[in-house]
């Protein structure tokens, strides 16, 4: 039954009212160190459902090359009924929808582990994501600890479509307020271990005129390095990407918030991570992704470095592995590829790679102990793997 209001008429309220200061309140979001317990589960709010004007809004802003996700008569080429969303948007809002309750108050994002595409999502899908809390380490008092949470990105068929594991800093809350999550049992968490992904098997009539002629399975090696031509210089336009993929962190678009912080993150608003990591990839697709029938997922990463406004993103690509997928109706028609994706700011890659040669592909975390210095320039480290065509026949 439809619900039916008669109005009477609104009469200004305000002026004949006093202001009752006693009772201002100042709502707080996101969750401080003590409130992350091990086990508990909390399902975050709002959800996401996706239409195809932004998922190819995405995928143009954000460079993509695969057509897959860009022309919908590729896309059912290759076996999908619909134009699928690229894994980055994906993984974007998925993240986004935890910030409220996992990483609002956080003072860094330290790292992605085990990130996992598991299935396509499609226009009208709706997404809705959930955390365990997997472990807090606290350092000392008043100091920031450290977070490990899960995340899974759910459809509305309740069906894990992404899931992976990050670890937060985020600092003890001295009695503040949190906001309240909307708990659920542990046996509610359906984290897949071992991870099964499940996509469509292209058709024999793909168009290979689509997309570029090397680079297929054939045309990698391990130990290849990609420097990738294009940079990309970031504008204001990371502030409303922020939240139109549902980013709720202060950090990202508000510049007092931004300006109050200590230390490197203090002054203008830090480019949302996840953009930044998109941005990469992206640039890095023409030469490396354009014929991956499915982007498996990466197995750790770090943003090294923040990034703001006015600067220019360049990415390189060390190719790690080139393995058969197998035999079987498909599988001799596709190989793994694992590669490292790295992100330099203000450089191009050649420049980047001329400066600082294999030092670009350790991690920054380890170079104090090989006693190397940490490059300033370089703002992101990861390693992926996909799944890719071989040249048709």
């Amino acid at each position: 039954m439809p619900i039916t209001l008669a109005l009477n008429p609104q009469a200004e309220m305000a002026p004949g009212l006093d202001v009752q200061l006693g009772q201002a309140k100042a709502p707080q979001y996101g969750r401080y160190l003590e409130a992350f317990t091990p086990g508990e589960v909390f399902a975050h709010p709002r959800g996401y459902t996706f239409d195809q004007a932004g998922m190819l809004h995405f995928a143009r802003c954000f460079h993509q090359a695969n057509p897959i996700y860009l022309n919908l008569e590729s896309a059912r080429t290759h076996g999908h009924h619909d134009l699928p969303a690229s894994p980055q948007m994906v993984f974007n809002v998925v993240l986004s929808l935890g910030v409220q309750n996992d990483s609002e108050k956080a003072l860094a994002n330290l790292g992605y582990y085990n990130v996992q595409f598991l299935r396509p999502v499609y226009p009208g899908d709706t997404l809705t994501g959930m955390t365990q809390v997997v472990d807090r380490r606290e350092r000392g008092e008043g100091k920031p600890g450290i977070v490990t949470i899960r995340t899974l990105g759910v459809n509305q068929d309740r069906v894990t479509v992404l899931q992976y594991e990050r670890k937060i800093m985020v600092p003890p809350g001295g009695g503040g307020a949190v906001a309240p999550a909307t708990t659920e049992a542990a046996a509610h968490f359906p984290w897949m271990d071992p991870p099964e992904v499940k996509i469509p098997s292209p058709h024999p009539n793909v168009d290979p005129r689509l997309s570029g002629p090397d680079t297929y399975f054939e045309d990698l090696n391990a130990g290849d390095i990609l420097m990738h031509a294009n940079g990309r210089t970031v504008t204001d336009e990371h502030l409303p990407w922020t939240y139109l993929v549902g980013n709720t962190h202060p950090l990202h678009f508000d510049r007092l918030y931004a300006a109050s912080q200590s230390g490197p993150m203090s002054g203008d608003p830090i480019v949302y991570g996840g953009l930044v990591f998109a941005w990469l990839e992206g640039l890095a697709s023409r030469d490396l992704s354009e014929n991956a029938l499915w982007d498996l997922g990466y197995t750790e990463g770090y943003h090294t470095q923040p990034v703001v406004t006015g600067d220019t993103l360049s990415a390189i690509t060390r190719v790690l592995d080139c393995q058969d997928a197998g035999e079987g109706d498909w599988g001799e028609a596709f190989g793994f590829v694992t590669a490292q994706l790295i992100g330099v700011k203000n450089l191009t890659a050649q420049a980047a790679l001329d400066r600082y040669g294999a030092d670009l592909f350790i991690k920054e975390n380890d170079k104090k102990g090989l006693g190397k210095t940490k490059i300033s320039e370089k703002i992101f480290e990861i390693e992926r793997r996909l799944l890719l065509k071989r040249r048709p026949q």
